[in-house]
């Protein structure tokens, strides 16, 4: 049952901050424990992740909606699938702990429309979700109950006011050359920003991100906010994982990584090297940018390797910003005159 009395929030913190273009904003990506972890441990667990970035000066963190995605490819999965605590759940847990927004990811794949507009009430009023992505099938093979479409449809017509992502993938504008337009297309059906996968394929990044901001241009629309995602790399089964889910990474790039002494920080230095190209790229275009960094495995190096990639990277977004900022100025000054 749905206890309206607990609604404590009745609007979105970050919609005001995604606005400002002229800042970044930044994330720690995680998943909710394994159903296999019992409840009362759960709490311990987000604990330890509160612990981690206590340091870190974030704009919020973002909980993913983990699907066995066996359909996309015929590959083996390298690591088996496992299901995992309600999403919601453990993002009302890391919300309360943090006083961080917590975007929450949800797989509508499977949903019929009542048991998803259900979902969405629940996510509100019970676990005070206000921040959603949501995710359509990984494969056209599948059938699917409730297509994406349809499912931002029923979120339109909700009661409840989400501030609601998307999607971007750059290795599906590397292959059909049209993300750019399902990024406008998801905007007009009310997405206001988006979170890419993980980043290993620089040009890839380039091309889409460009892409977009030229056909925004031409369309009178302004661009919505990109999270550029980065995660570390520390031993060839974590690369076989982050290809299995479909990133690209070129041969090259594979190759740096698994003959470097020392894998994981090779994988972070390539990532560093990977943001500053795109935003150099992309200067010129006034994309409203952010990161959002992630561990995909729990091996404790590689989550220290997020950690340390987050500081890493965040600095190098906000120089970015601040030569940005100023360029803009000296532009507007030499106008003027």
């Amino acid at each position: 049952m749905v206890n309206l009395d607990q609604t404590t929030q009745t609007e979105s913190e970050l919609r005001v901050r995604y606005n400002d273009i002229t800042r970044g904003v930044y994330f720690i990506g995680t998943t909710p424990p394994k159903t296999s972890t019992p409840l009362e441990e759960v709490e311990g667990i987000a604990d330890r992740l509160v612990n981690r970035i206590k340091d870190l000066a974030i704009d919020g963190l973002i909980v993913y909606d983990i699907q066995d995605e066996v359909s996309r490819t015929q590959k083996p999965r390298p690591f088996p699938f496992k299901s995992t605590h309600d999403p919601r759940y453990y993002s009302s847990l890391l919300n309360k702990k943090t006083g961080r927004p917590v975007i929450t990811y949800k797989s509508v794949v499977q949903s019929e429309t009542d048991a998803f507009d259900e979902w969405l009430n629940e996510a509100w009023h019970e676990y005070q979700v206000r921040d959603i992505v949501l995710v359509g099938s990984p494969s056209a093979k599948n059938e699917v109950s409730l297509p994406l479409s349809a499912a931002y449809q029923t979120l339109a017509e909700n009661n409840n006011n989400f501030f609601t992502g998307g999607i971007m993938i750059a290795e599906r504008h590397a292959k059909k050359g049209n993300e750019h337009a399902r990024l406008i297309e998801k905007y007009q059906q009310g997405c206001n920003f988006f979170i890419s996968q993980a980043i290993y394929d620089t040009q890839a990044t380039i091309d889409i991100l460009t892409r977009y901001a030229i056909e925004c241009k031409q369309d009178g629309i302004k661009p919505q906010r990109i999270l550029l995602t980065f995660s570390p790399c520390g031993s060839a089964k974590t690369l076989e994982f982050i290809e299995w889910l479909g990133v690209s990474v070129p041969e090259a790039t594979s190759l740096r990584i698994l003959n470097a002494s020392n894998p994981l920080h090779e994988s972070i230095k390539m990532c560093c090297n990977s943001l500053n190209q795109i935003l150099d790229a992309v200067v010129e275009y006034d994309l409203p940018l952010g990161l959002n960094i992630e561990s995909l495995t729990n091996r404790k190096e590689e989550i220290d390797g997020s950690i340390l990639l987050y500081k890493l990277l965040r600095a190098s977004m906000d120089s970015h910003l601040a030569k940005h900022e100023f360029r803009t100025l000296q532009r507007n000054k030499l106008t003027s005159v």
